[in-house]
């Protein structure tokens, strides 16, 4: 069977339509705006109040859009590779779950009132702390079987916390801003929140590139791929660490994102040959042309208030994610 990869035009596709699906965010929004003021205004042009509207409140909203999307694709497909299961996806060792309850956390004590950088500094640091317990124990196992029963475990103890203290919530509007944040939102981002995160994200995606490889071997099975001299504790570990990374920063700046992990690589896989080393750069960029586009629907539907990101990427990622259980047991079933 004669297998094609077409990931080099996949890439420069994916790469061109982010940078369209970008200036048409720019263009969505209650005040109207001439695409050519908005090109204008990208180009330091324009008059004052676009270049305000563009610069402050638009731009910053679809890059973090891509920013998030980019990460939660790159990691999806690289735990897909890991694990070796097309129904992996970032929150599955339990590294989302365990950064959302933190930055419910600061939510719960009124800590956000101390600093605007409280509730991602803290998510950051939930995402660390569950990456730094999953790198030291993926060396030590011998089955990703037992390091995923880790993250359901982490996963499961997260999310009861996250449930109590919404129970114990003081206050309606701590409440209020807690389901809020777990629902998942672009709004009100600013390129200085942008700025916080994109040290993890690069180090993150650099992480995964460079595990690339790794999964590639990987994808023979464990023991094929130690046969040909992989150190597979080590390629383990650098998946998780960049998963962990990225997926901290992105519930820092989005919150509670799902689906978007699974769906994107699930559709670059069969165009790259079903290498997880070349799916990685194409998921990355599908999963940032989702999120923004996705992002551009909650912003127009006409209801009173703005529909959730989250809510928007689960509506669609839900039924896709049962055509690709149910196609997953299909296959199954006939091997």
């Amino acid at each position: 069977m004669i297998v094609r990869d077409y990931s080099k035009t996949l890439t420069a596709t994916l790469l061109t339509l982010c940078g369209l699906a970008i200036v048409a965010s720019c263009v969505l929004g209650p005040t109207p705006i001439k695409v050519e003021s908005i090109i204008a205004a990208l180009f330091g042009g324009g008059d004052a109040s676009t270049h305000l509207i563009i610069w402050q409140i638009r731009l910053p909203r679809a890059i973090a859009g891509l920013g998030v999307g980019l990460a939660l694709g790159a990691s999806g497909a690289a735990l897909q590779g890991l694990l070796r299961n097309p129904l992996a996806e970032p929150g599955v060792l339990g590294v989302s779950a365990t950064a959302s309850l933190f930055a419910t956390f600061t939510i719960y004590w009124g800590l956000v009132e101390l600093s605007p950088w409280v509730l991602p500094g803290a998510a950051i640091v939930g995402a660390l702390l569950a990456t730094a317990l999953l790198a030291f124990i993926a060396p030590r196992i011998s089955s990703v079987v037992t390091l995923v029963l880790v993250g359901v475990g982490l996963s499961s103890f997260s999310g009861a916390l996250m449930s109590l203290m919404i129970n114990l919530a003081p206050n309606p509007f701590s409440l209020s801003d807690m389901m809020n944040w777990m629902l998942g939102s672009l709004a009100n981002r600013s390129f200085d929140d942008l700025g916080f995160v994109a040290p993890f994200w690069l180090v993150g995606l650099a992480i995964l590139i460079m595990a690339g490889p790794g999964l590639r071997a990987l994808a023979l099975g464990e023991e094929a791929a130690s046969a040909v001299g992989l150190h597979v504790g080590r390629a383990r570990t650098l998946v998780v660490l960049g998963a962990g990374l990225v997926t901290g920063a992105s519930v820092a700046v989005a919150g509670a994102v799902g689906f978007v992990g699974i769906v994107a690589p699930h559709l670059v896989r069969p165009l790259v040959g079903h290498d997880p080393a070349k799916a990685i750069i194409p998921s990355a960029l599908l999963g940032g042309l989702i999120l923004i586009l996705a992002d551009g629907v909650a912003r127009v539907m006409p209801t009173d208030q703005e529909l959730k990101l989250g809510v928007v990427a689960a509506l669609v990622g839900a039924p896709l994610f049962i055509m690709i259980a149910a196609g997953r047991r299909n296959l199954e079933a006939h091997t």
